[in-house]
């Protein structure tokens, strides 16, 4: 693996998150920090540390100009972007409090996180999200200074609103030198995060300084990353994996961050910022592999042999051995070619958020990149393990970082303690309570087992379906495994108190198009899909796909969609993960005609 200039801000010299951007600042001015795609110009701009912070003094102005003391909450609902680290930054040295919100997320949540965190001051992307925010401006009226990322109309509907750029002239021309910056300590509160769960109101998480800062330095000896590595950033920022192994990682190490203009245009982007890391959920991994698998269909049957014989061959490779005679023209008339469509620098691949199928690794990993998963909560900052390079296994979430203990508890599930725990929940002690036990130990929700120090997450205490015979099935992995089928595109597994497993399969429109015309059905007519010639099919590929799996793991039933489970419809998380409440109940009559007259 390639090596770099190993230059690392300890969590002792930086004390807050601020102070460690200060510290780059010192060390590393005229460095770039920041590359963004000005859409005004359409072409890729740089930054360098020291004219990001030129940035943050004039914001630093603006905001001690406002009504607001250190400890009140400012909000930031943006992608992602340099001016999301600019205000963060200039905020923290004041003593605010951060609150980061997902720019897609839906009005009536933003209003609730606004309205629980006290939130005085908001930064918004501009007119769009003015639009999205209206039917909850009544909440907004609290707001000390609604700010815009780009410039907007004036509204009689926020009077208390700014462009960014007429904000920070503000800050400059009232900047004398005089700053009164809160120089916040380690133990303070610095961001409050909150969770986009899958059932009920999200519930604010609490971090310091100190939760964040050891949490970032304790990754570094699994994830060594240096001065002249590129990271490309997509996740949302309001997402504790890519806000802490996104943003401030790359500043405790002195790299360089990329900001995507979208996960739409990630391929591109992919090919012309070519980075050296990149980070994501398994979502995107999986959409790549899927990209690769339908491809592969078009092709004549000599390549698609050379391909699955140069997986096999760089898996045997990963696994320590020799890959064979043939793996250098392998790797020359494949491997490579597809490693040149992600830039063809990455050295590093990290997951998280979610497990990735073994499939989609296993392809990765064969095709030479190291792919590496790890494992974490927003309330453990968020990581608490991974997999380095030299000993990694693709089945595992890794082994603990340092400073991080971890041990099996009553029910195989997964205890974490250490200095990157929570401060606890937001106004919800009760809750705290119920997930920091007396001895400092953070109950995941994740049963697990560890073997030769690595983690092992093999189900949640509460995702399991319990059927009427008292079979108890964890749906996850068998949704992760269907999902995996070129035609599905969504899968929630159904048996809860019932006699037998069913489904609810969202298709893929493109293979659903090609499996109809197969079964001579019309593809645009929506009675196909509940033809039983259609479901047969789908049941026939649910079962390949689960033909690995225990006995139990029988989907007799399937109603099928063309419509995508989303965020817009409420089916999906902000992070991507099912509402599986939400689509039960959406579906309740769908679900009681897969079992009537049983």
């Amino acid at each position: 693996m390639q090596q770099g200039t190993l230059d690392i801000v300890s969590p002792d010299t930086a004390v807050s998150l601020h102070g460690l951007f200060r510290e780059r600042v010192a060390r590393t001015p005229k460095a770039i920090a920041y590359r963004y795609f000005d859409h005004t110009a359409q072409q890729w701009m740089e930054l360098s540390w020291e004219q990001t912070y030129a940035h943050i003094e004039k914001i630093q102005a603006a905001l001690q100009r406002e009504e607001i003391d250190a400890g009140d909450r400012v909000g930031i609902m943006l992608r992602n972007c340099p001016q999301w680290v600019m205000f963060e930054q200039a905020a923290l040295s004041l003593g605010l409090v951060v609150v980061p919100l997902y720019t897609n997320d839906r009005a009536e949540n933003v209003a609730y996180v606004l309205q629980d965190a006290g939130v005085k001051v908001l930064l918004v992307e501009g007119q769009e999200t003015l639009d999205n925010l209206e039917p909850i401006s009544p909440q907004l009226q609290g707001l000390v200074r609604l700010v815009t990322l780009q410039e907007c109309e004036p509204n009689v509907i926020y009077p208390r609103m700014t462009s960014l750029h007429a904000w920070e002239v503000t800050g400059e021309q009232k900047k004398d030198g005089n700053l009164k910056l809160a120089r916040p300590q380690s133990g303070d509160l610095a961001t409050i995060v909150y969770t986009s769960g899958t059932t009920g109101r999200p519930k604010g998480v609490m971090l310091s300084h100190r939760n964040i800062l050891s949490n970032a330095h304790s990754a570094l000896p699994s994830f060594p990353i240096y001065r002249e590595d590129v990271l490309l950033s997509f996740l949302p920022l309001s997402h504790m994996l890519e806000r802490t192994l996104g943003y401030y990682i790359p500043v405790m190490c002195g790299s360089t961050v990329a900001f995507a203009r979208s996960v739409q245009d990630l391929g591109e982007d992919l090919l012309t910022q070519r980075p050296t890391i990149l980070i994501s959920v398994p979502r995107i991994y999986e959409r790549v592999y899927n990209k690769i698998m339908a491809g592969l269909e078009e092709k004549p049957p000599l390549a698609r042999k050379l391909f699955h014989a140069t997986v096999e061959a760089g898996w045997r490779r990963f696994q320590g051995g020799s890959g064979g005679l043939a793996w250098p023209i392998l790797k020359r008339l494949v491997a490579d070619k597809v490693m040149a469509k992600l830039g063809g620098r990455l050295r590093l691949a990290i997951c998280g958020g979610a497990p990735i199928s073994l499939e989609v690794a296993k392809t990765f990993l064969g095709l030479g990149l190291n792919l590496i998963q790890g494992y974490g909560l927003t309330e453990t900052s968020p990581m608490v393990s991974g997999n380095p390079v030299e000993d990694n296994d693709p089945t595992s979430v890794g082994i603990p970082f340092e400073g991080v203990e971890v041990r099996i508890g009553e029910g195989d599930e997964l205890l974490v303690r250490g200095e990157l725990v929570m401060l606890g929940y937001w106004h919800r002690p009760e809750a705290t309570r119920e997930i920091i036990d007396e001895d400092g130990w953070l109950h995941t929700g994740d049963k697990a087992r560890i073997e030769n120090n690595h983690i092992y997450i093999t189900g949640r205490l509460k995702d399991i379906i319990v059927l009427s015979n008292g079979e108890k099935v964890p749906p996850a992995d068998m949704e992760m495994a269907i999902a995996m089928d070129p035609l599905i595109e969504q899968v929630l597994v159904i048996g809860e108190g019932r006699p037998y497993l069913t489904a609810l399969v969202v298709l893929d429109p493109k293979h659903w198009t090609i499996e109809a015309c197969k079964l001579d059905l019309d593809p645009e007519d929506p009675a196909a899909l509940h033809s039983e010639a259609a479901r047969q099919m789908v049941c026939e590929h649910i079962k390949q796909r689960l033909h690995d799996f225990p006995g139990y793991a029988e989907i007799r039933a399937v109603a099928l969609t063309l419509e995508p489970w989303t965020i817009d419809n409420e089916m999906l998380t902000p992070t991507l993960k099912l509402r599986r409440s939400v689509i039960l109940e959406h579906n309740a009559d769908l679900i009681e005609q897969l079992y009537a007259g049983h």
